[in-house]
């Protein structure tokens, strides 16, 4: 209980009462100590974030949060049930880009390592400061902003390809790779007008306006990898 008392007493630095504005966020903290999800809502509530506390891993599961909205998730390493590591691989492998900040009262190098390898955004020791702590949100959010426009960028994209039709994408992962119409109806069979049609069709469908921009998007996508690997 005394961690909880000296991050929840300890009085705000002139560079955190000059952050302490309302910022869009919300703070996810998973913790089987209630008093230290007290004290941590209170402390973000009043930096301007907004906060979700669970007493356990299946709790925040249960109350499964969105991706939309800009966040992060505080996660006691050591809790009843399933473990904080054990909620990371959870929540990889159901498709959240929440970042998450691993908290523990018992620090160990080999699981600092794997959390970091798996992801993790930063382990805080407890008690950590304010100042620790809003630096440590305050990064993460900015990088799940980061991480959920290039998320939905590449949605955008993924789904564009779907709707090339079987034709139209053999000649798109030919094209990004350097072909010319003519070489690309050597490929696949078809006259050169035929070719450049549907070259046409998938520059309007990819919505792009240059050989430059198309090879941009399937580089991104990992199209190009592919496709140079199915040629090796």
């Amino acid at each position: 209980m005394a961690q909880v008392a000296i991050v929840d007493t300890l009085r705000p630095s002139l560079g955190e009462r000059e952050r302490e504005r309302p910022v869009q966020g919300c703070v996810h903290i998973v913790d089987d100590d209630a008093s230290f999800r007290t004290a941590m809502e209170r402390r973000l509530t009043k930096a301007g974030y907004e906060v979700a506390t669970y007493a356990s891993a299946e709790h925040l599961l249960d109350r499964f949060p969105s991706d939309s909205v800009l966040g992060c998730i505080l996660l006691d390493v050591r809790i009843p049930g399933l473990s904080g590591p054990e909620l990371q691989g959870r929540l990889s492998e159901l498709g959240s880009t929440l970042p998450i900040i691993f908290l523990t009262g018992y620090p160990d190098i080999p699981t600092t390592v794997r959390g970091i390898k798996a992801g993790a955004e930063d382990f805080l020791t407890k008690p950590v400061s304010s100042d620790r702590l809003l630096q440590a949100v305050e990064r993460a959010i900015a990088n799940h902003s980061a991480r959920y426009r290039l998320k939905s960028t590449l949605d955008v994209v993924h789904s564009h390809i779907a709707a090339l039709t079987p034709r139209q994408r053999q000649v798109f992962e030919l094209v990004v790779r350097g072909k010319t119409n003519k070489a690309v109806a050597r490929a696949i069979g078809g006259t050169e007008r035929t070719i450049k049609a549907h070259r046409h069709r998938v520059m309007e469908k990819m919505q792009v306006r240059s050989l430059a921009e198309l090879v941009s998007l399937a580089e991104r996508v990992g199209v190009l990898a592919l496709a140079t690997e199915q040629t090796d």
